[in-house]
């Protein structure tokens, strides 16, 4: 299961049976804490093969350890559901894709209600999906977990389960708080200048979007609504402040739409049977068609580089997995698409080494083994703390001048320099300084 929803007590006893068991696939996301036990009992990967949909701090670590039995699942997260579905129903099984269907599913859910249903609480997804293609189905029951109401494929009934354990309840893992840094607030306010009343706001993880989110619930901006893969406590904010009333969506009035959370326990409180929250299944949440219906929705996703053609590179150092695509592809374009949509990319202009030395973050060219999660054809504005890039139908020497206009000072020859040598840069482009 993903997120909080990786199970705990079924996680140890599944460990436990390692030497009578063999060739298990694993299939997860975002593995939080703790270390799987069945990471830690299968150093030698003899048993255990683990594959993570999107790396975690976690993740990197259990893998620089196990290279062999953790792997990385290349993946759009608003294909989830479409990717289970082929594994088990009959139209999508003669396309031959390489996806089994799952034995057994186990998932952490709040306790059944007195219709019989478990809620999946703050970790929707695809897991009703999951549990659709198992031929077993277990839940471990977790007294911590919120209600968290529907949107869609928010529950499972007791009749759609083979067990039910009931774990000790332990803590729900939090984020740690975010310190907002100079750069974060200098980014946030160039896309500040971009909102405007009735806007439908996505925002991802990081100090960045939790400053915007800061910003504008102490604005005097009206109607804001919400539609996002990840819920984090930027939306409580802005709700609670009365600014984001979801009055004006398209559709899901009333309402923030969304298909995970992870925050702190403030924001689980919230969650928890909040009328004003719609938990919704990815395969809604973050698809492009459904982005692209709603009227002005401004998309907020971070990266880690990007190169002087625009490309955009969020997941990988060379072939080592930092995160993952997640849902940034869904949102880059699915906003792109909406009436008055608009899709920022951001990062800051510069990164520290273990040594202290200054590097850029927007190169001349990824190292070999790096990702393009974003392809330059797709990228709207790009954010750095030095303003906005706006690149989307520009020639490829427009693009990179807009990209190496928000470069931080000290690296800009030579990117024009790597640019001129490409045959990418025009005698006559102006840069700010």
């Amino acid at each position: 299961a993903f997120f909080n929803g990786k199970p705990i007590a079924l996680d140890k006893a599944l460990a436990a049976r390692k030497k009578e068991l063999s060739d298990i696939n694993i299939a997860s996301a975002v593995t939080l804490p703790p270390l799987p036990e069945v990471i830690a009992a299968d150093k030698e990967a003899s048993t255990f093969t683990y594959n993570d949909c999107h790396f975690s701090p976690l993740s990197r670590m259990v893998k620089s350890f196990n290279r062999n039995n953790v792997f990385y699942v290349p993946m759009m997260f608003g294909d989830a559901d479409l990717a289970i579905q082929h594994s088990y129903r009959e139209d999508f099984k003669k396309n031959k894709v390489k996806i089994a269907s799952p034995d057994v599913f186990m998932m952490r859910t709040s306790p059944m209600d007195e219709k019989g249903y478990f809620n999946f609480g703050i970790h929707n997804s695809c897991m009703k999906e999951f549990a659709n293609a198992s031929k077993t189905v277990i839940l471990e029951v977790n007294e911590n977990i919120p209600v968290a109401y529907g949107g869609d494929n928010e529950k499972i009934h007791i009749s759609e389960a083979d067990y039910v354990v009931y774990s000790e309840n332990d803590p729900l893992m939090e984020l740690p708080e975010t310190i907002q840094t100079e750069t974060d607030k200098k980014i946030a306010s160039h896309i500040f200048k971009y909102l405007h009343d009735g806007c439908c706001i996505q925002l991802g993880i990081g100090g960045m979007p939790n400053e915007l989110g800061n910003m504008i619930a102490q604005s005097d901006l009206k109607h804001l609504g919400g539609h996002t893969e990840m819920l984090v406590d930027a939306y409580r904010k802005m709700v609670q402040a009365g600014i984001m009333d979801n009055s004006r969506k398209t559709f899901d009035r009333g309402k923030v739409t969304y298909t995970f959370a992870l925050g702190n326990k403030k924001l689980y409180d919230w969650v928890d049977h909040n009328t004003g929250l719609a938990s919704y299944n990815v395969g809604y949440a973050n698809s492009m068609s459904v982005i692209a219906r709603m009227e002005n929705i401004v998309s907020i996703n971070s990266a880690l580089e990007i190169d002087i053609q625009g490309q955009v590179n969020a997941e990988s150092s060379g072939f080592k997995q930092i995160s993952g695509n997640g849902g940034m592809l869904d949102y880059v374009q699915g906003a792109f698409l909406s009436p008055g949509g608009r899709s920022f990319i951001c990062l800051p202009s510069t990164f520290k080494d273990k040594e202290g030395r200054i590097h850029s973050t927007i190169v001349p060219y990824f190292k070999p083994g790096s990702t393009v999660t974003v392809p330059r054809q797709m990228v709207q504005h790009i954010v750095t703390e030095f303003g906005v890039a706006t690149l989307r139908f520009g020639s490829q020497w427009e693009r990179t001048e807009e990209i190496i206009n928000i470069a931080h000072p000290e690296f800009r020859d030579e990117l024009i320099k790597a640019a001129d040598e490409a045959g990418i840069w025009r005698k006559s482009c102006k840069i700010k300084e």
